[in-house]
């Protein structure tokens, strides 16, 4: 399971990925439309920009924008940043396996392992374009009327 924090960091760069070589967008834009907190905000587009998946322009029309085209950054890249790797269960990290007192002897660390591996597959193998892709055909699909 995603934190909150993570779900924020995901959908503040889904709304960069929305808004792809439009230039810088405004930290408030992307709070508004995708209703995260400002304060988390900026913590959040400041640790993604140290290390590179955001960029940002200073000044009236500054803001942020990605550092990469949305097809090339993929939401595992996020999450693994934001969180490490993603586990279906406590035991399977570091720390929590040296305590388990089934540890080399457990019939359900192949399960863990291989839904492990399905969660990361999906979360590595989908772009934020594929995101932005899939937000505008629900959205056209929306407007769409019908009159008889």
């Amino acid at each position: 399971m995603v934190s909150q924090k993570c779900q924020y960091a995901i959908r503040a760069i889904f709304e960069l990925a929305r808004r792809y070589g439009r230039g810088p967008v405004k930290i408030s834009d992307i709070a508004e439309a995708q209703a995260i907190p400002l304060r988390f905000l900026e913590v959040i587009l400041s640790q993604l920009r140290r290390v590179g998946f955001v960029q940002s322009k200073r000044g009236a029309e500054g803001g942020y924008f990605l550092a990469r085209h949305p097809d090339l950054v993929m939401v595992g890249e996020i999450i693994q940043f934001m969180e490490g790797p993603q586990v279906p269960v406590a035991c399977m990290t570091d720390l929590a396996a040296a305590a388990c007192s089934l540890q080399g002897n457990c019939a359900f660390i192949g399960m863990y392992k291989r839904a492990a591996k399905a969660l990361s597959d999906v979360y590595d193998r989908t772009s934020f374009q594929d995101l932005v892709d899939n937000d505008t055909k629900m959205r056209n699909a929306a407007s769409l009327t019908y009159s008889i």
